[in-house]
């Protein structure tokens, strides 16, 4: 997890978007190269390589906290190295042979927070617990530590290309919606996506959103991070960013209504079958299109978050607009990517897979 692409020496740069972009992509921006091994076996440890019916996905939450507390408290901000392997190794390190409390390899969430105690201090596990004191992925000793964070610090670490809204015509394009899930309130969720901050808090087996800059939902910027080969125990990470390009909400219902018919009208032409995106009968209230950056694994286009009610019950449903992928994406998508996709999104309903069954537990 994690590839630094300020070792990458006086290496020609890549076309944006080409393979070398995407190869560079790997991990996370807070973890170098040579801190893969040690950072994806503590993530292993804590979640992944449990069993699936043993599996909490907050403990996976728990664990990139963890990891990214670590490196916030760093007297600089760089990236995790091997050297910082020692610092985990003798926290954790005993535990992971206590066969007794947990299997060999693995680690519990008790053991997660006693390590996280001794690694950061005693406030980091209540701190944890507290929605007042974790934002942003991670956890702060108070309000007034949370409050002045920067989360532009972690953006400098990023390989932050070129918006890549796509450029291919609509007809070539691909256009999906995926299932609907039902939230319990329109205030609850409403209040939830629009404090960034709060977005590693739906983070799923399969990826999480960690924002990068600060103020609200309006020209935002994601840090993806994803993991396939998750069922196996043996996960691979990858990354790509996208910014929040476009926003409406019934503050203007003029640009309310364009944005919903456009997208209507899209679906109907080019959709391929594809159900509208708000059923007959439902009510548009939030659209955002979640525009890619330049090595994004999915490619050029833009995926959107809607908000509606139907039937009386407010529902959300991600809806893609996608370029034909280069080969390179394509193989890496039809091998782990595609069912990956939609499952996070919210097809098959398994909540640990998906972002927003994740985000209905949490606002209900």
């Amino acid at each position: 997890m994690g590839a630094d692409p300020d070792s990458a020496g006086a290496a020609a740069p890549a076309k944006p978007g080409g393979p070398l972009r995407f190869a560079g992509m790997t991990g996370s921006s807070i973890a170098s190269r040579n801190a893969a091994a040690w950072v994806t076996d503590f993530l292993n440890a804590a979640y992944y390589r449990r069993r699936v019916d043993e599996r909490d996905v907050d403990d996976l939450r728990l664990a990139f906290a963890i990891l990214t507390t670590f490196w916030y408290r760093r007297d600089s901000p760089r990236r995790l190295r091997l050297t910082d392997l020692g610092a985990f190794h003798r926290t954790y390190g005993r535990h992971r042979f206590d066969t007794e409390v947990a299997g060999r390899g693995l680690l519990t969430r008790s053991q997660l927070l006693d390590g996280a105690a001794q690694l950061l201090g005693d406030w980091f596990p209540d701190a944890y617990a507290d929605d007042e004191r974790r934002a942003w992925g991670m956890a702060f000793p108070s309000t007034d530590e949370r409050a002045a964070y920067v989360p532009e610090r972690r953006m400098a670490l990023a390989r932050l290309g070129k918006l890549t809204p796509g450029s291919a015509s609509p007809a070539r394009q691909t256009w999906h919606t995926y299932s609907p899930v039902e939230m319990p309130t329109v205030d609850g969720v409403v209040a939830a996506l629009t404090r960034p901050e709060t977005w590693p808090d739906y983070a799923t087996e399969l990826g999480r959103f960690t924002p990068l800059r600060a103020g609200g939902l309006a020209g935002q910027t994601f840090e993806i991070e994803v993991a396939a080969g998750t069922e196996s125990g043996l996960p691979v990470f990858t990354r790509g960013y996208v910014t929040i390009t476009r926003l409406v909400t019934p503050d203007d219902p003029a640009a309310l209504r364009e944005y919903f018919a456009e997208l209507e009208a899209g679906l109907a032409r080019y959709g391929e079958g594809e159900p509208p995106a708000v059923p007959d009968g439902g009510e548009p209230l939030v659209g955002f299109d979640l525009t890619t950056h330049a090595g994004h694994f999915m490619g050029s286009g833009h995926n959107r978050l809607i908000l509606y009610t139907h039937g009386g019950r407010p529902w959300v449903r991600a809806a893609g607009t996608w370029d034909p992928m280069p080969w390179h994406l394509e193989q890496s998508y039809r091998v782990a990517g595609r069912a990956a996709q939609h499952a996070f999104w919210g097809e098959g309903g398994v909540a640990r897979l998906s972002m927003l069954h994740q985000l209905a537990l949490r606002v209900a």
